[in-house]
């Protein structure tokens, strides 16, 4: 089953890091988050990648040119430019790299991947956010059920600290708790291709019209996750990724 990851957005929100990269390559660790996002799909056993490039495309193309020989012990004679590979770490993956172009919406995006997808059940998420999903559980969800969608949804974590009381005494804190009601929209998909004759072009948000047609149809049932999802919107995201990543406790971290 082929993996879909829209890669190609502005990253608006997180101007800081994406004035001079895409969104998927700011960093987690030394790797870009959107390595984390494979890592975890690969760890599965679903290792075939189709990125939905946009914005800064050339970059994330660069990177993936390069990672084989970057992760890989080299020789190189320079008389000729001939290299030979050693040893080192090795991704068995294969990955499309699709210009989907610049404005796309990620509905859009979708639509102009229907070729690269073809017939077959997909999966799809964003480039910007990692969680702790048992893969395989989601894909047999996705089975069960039997429509065209599954989304998973997540309950974010609260941007501050949860208190309770007892009286005047502050009986519970809980830093940054899940927040206690309302689930949303956490990526990782499980698509039929008929879900692309709900996206009308270019300017459609998957997040809009395809997903609310869907549910009108009843063919779009949600996958609940209670363990750990985060996105990569904020600056203070990107930290905290990082702090998780840094102290050996990354909860996405299956692989």
């Amino acid at each position: 089953m082929k993996v879909v990851i829209l890669a190609g957005g502005f990253g608006t929100r997180l101007s800081e890091e994406t004035e001079i990269r895409p969104k998927p390559m700011v960093e987690i660790g030394r790797q870009p988050i959107l390595w984390h996002i494979m890592k975890n799909y690969a760890a599965y056993g679903y290792k075939e990648f189709i990125i939905a490039l946009g914005y800064k495309a050339e970059i994330i193309k660069d990177y993936f040119l390069k990672y084989y020989y970057l992760r890989n012990i080299f020789s190189i004679r320079l008389s000729n430019g001939n290299v030979d590979v050693h040893e080192g770490e090795r991704e068995d993956w294969l990955v499309h790299l699709i210009d989907t172009g610049f404005e796309t919406q990620t509905g859009g995006r979708i639509k102009r991947l229907a070729s690269w997808i073809g017939n077959e059940t997909f999966m799809m998420t964003y480039g910007d956010g990692v969680a702790n999903i048992n893969i395989q559980d989601l894909v047999a969800f996705h089975r069960r059920h039997g429509k065209l969608a599954t989304v998973t949804a997540v309950r974010p974590p609260a941007r501050f600290g949860g208190l309770s009381f007892e009286g005047n005494l502050v009986a519970k804190f809980v830093e940054k708790p899940q927040i206690g009601e309302g689930w949303i929209n956490g990526g990782f998909f499980v698509l039929e291709p008929k879900v692309i004759d709900y996206i009308e072009g270019d300017e459609t948000p998957w997040e809009r019209e395809p997903l609310e047609r869907l549910a009108e149809d009843g063919q779009l049932v949600a996958y609940c996750h209670d363990g750990f999802w985060q996105c990569m919107d904020t600056l203070r995201d990107v930290r905290l990724l990082n702090s998780l990543w840094e102290s050996g406790k990354a909860p996405w971290k299956v692989w």
